[in-house]
């Protein structure tokens, strides 16, 4: 294999913005095809989206007025197989953003080993201030907008930041509207009553709490007693909570957009749910010591799992990170500047396309239960999602270890590799 030359990695020649997704992305990926010696045509095709889409979206809201909406999607390889990444609608949604996500999807599925490459969505919008009508009329338009890039053997959508069930169930509808024909497999993440898959809402979860138990084993600590700090209690957050607290550990604190709350003797998951159904935040639980976001990531703990935005660990705060693991629920929690920190003082940090694979995982599953017309029970999911994370977990360690490297730049080669032999396999077609 031709070797590259050093000068033409992104991390060589200018120095990388912290804050920016896509350069963060690049920066590790970089890094991994140095390491790989990739070839200087494959590192070529692989750094960059294969497509990108912007579309305007106008929308008539409650007053009658019309409203233009901005939003994306980006496909970034499809050597694997068809597209896979969720649609988020944010305020803070932009194109830097959306490419990070798509690449890391793409990274996150070869992890896995899924068939999928990687694509994701965004909307520039703020749902919390969007009624339902709202919500759907945008969402209807948008999945039009960007229609002809969408299919169940092109490109497959997915929940993310502040789209859920109802969400895929509108995109599901509007997609096959349009096909003239029911086409459950266009989207995952929807409804169990439309095609949508048992076990994953739990999903990204449950493949949380599965990689910290085996992270745990790996540095022969124990599962009872450990203590679990999660900066996040949305879908992730929660049912992360909720899995490791069955399994014995003790979650010591947890927070959300109003704030955390903290007790080192431990906080019963079941109460903090039934106080957000009730109050809507965690705000005011009561027995506890209220924290702010910032400060939940340095508290005393084991295991650290920021479950909420990216860039909440940077340079800035790292050194003061006292947990032994940090599992990555959300995507790209961790700075480059803060990988260098982490390392140095020995965090055994379980990467974003490892740790937070489990939804991406069980919308394969739901995929595959789609095209083939059969439903399986929530057991079976669950069982082929824990062998295939443990597996992953395993690969990415034995990588990391084998190159005397940390396990995010592990599983960004494991993940490079994969996709870079099929690109060999299939030839270019140029």
């Amino acid at each position: 294999m031709v070797s590259m030359p050093s000068t033409v990695y992104v991390d060589d020649i200018r120095e990388i913005k912290e804050e920016n997704p896509f350069e963060s992305m690049m920066s590790r990926f970089d890094r991994a095809a140095q390491l790989l010696n990739l070839d200087a045509d494959l590192y070529a095709v692989m750094r960059v989206p294969n497509r990108e889409l912007k579309v305007y979206i106008p929308t008539r809201m409650d007053s009658g007025r019309i409203q233009v909406f901005e939003g994306y999607r980006v496909q970034h390889n499809f050597a694997r197989g068809p597209a896979k990444g969720g649609i988020r609608y944010s305020p803070d949604v932009n194109l830097d953003e959306v490419r990070a996500l798509a690449a890391w999807m793409t990274w996150k599925c070869a992890v896995v080993n899924l068939p999928f490459g990687g694509s994701k969505g965004g909307v520039v919008c703020d749902p919390s201030t969007m009624s339902n009508a709202e919500l759907e009329k945008l969402t209807r338009r948008y999945t039009s907008a960007i229609i002809d890039t969408l299919g169940p053997d092109s490109d497959v959508p997915a929940p993310d930041v502040n789209t859920n069930e109802r969400v895929m169930a509108w995109v599901m509808d509007t997609y096959s509207m349009h096909k003239r024909h029911t086409v459950t497999a266009v989207v995952t993440g929807k409804p169990v009553e439309m095609g949508g898959s048992l076990g994953r809402r739990e999903a990204t979860g449950r493949g949380c709490m599965i990689v910290t138990r085996e992270a745990l084993k790996a540095l022969q600590m124990p599962l009872k007693g450990t203590k679990v700090v999660i900066q996040g209690f949305g879908n992730v957050g929660s049912i992360a909570a909720q899995l490791m607290e069955r399994e014995g550990m003790t979650i010591v604190a947890v927070s959300d957009k109003s704030g955390g709350v903290y007790n080192p003797d431990g906080l019963k998951v079941d109460a903090l749910l039934a106080h957000v159904r009730q109050n809507k935040f965690l705000k005011g639980f009561p027995g506890a010591q209220a924290v702010s976001n910032e400060e939940i990531l340095e508290l005393p703990c084991d295991v650290l799992v920021p479950a909420a935005l990216e860039n909440v660990i940077t340079a800035k705060n790292a050194g003061a990170i006292k947990a032994r693991i940090v599992c990555e629920g959300a995507n790209g929690p961790t700075t480059p500047g803060a990988d260098k920190i982490l390392n140095e003082k020995g965090v055994f940090v379980i990467p974003d396309i490892l740790a937070n694979a489990g939804g991406v995982t069980v919308s394969y599953f739901e995929w595959v239960q789609d095209r083939g017309g059969y439903f399986w029970d929530e057991e079976t999911v669950n069982n082929r999602l824990e062998r295939i994370m443990m597996r992953s977990f395993e690969e990415v360690t034995n990588m990391a270890r084998k190159h005397n490297l940390d396990n995010r730049i592990g599983a960004y080669m494991l993940a490079i590799d994969r996709v870079a032999a099929v690109h060999r396999l299939r030839g270019m077609y140029a």
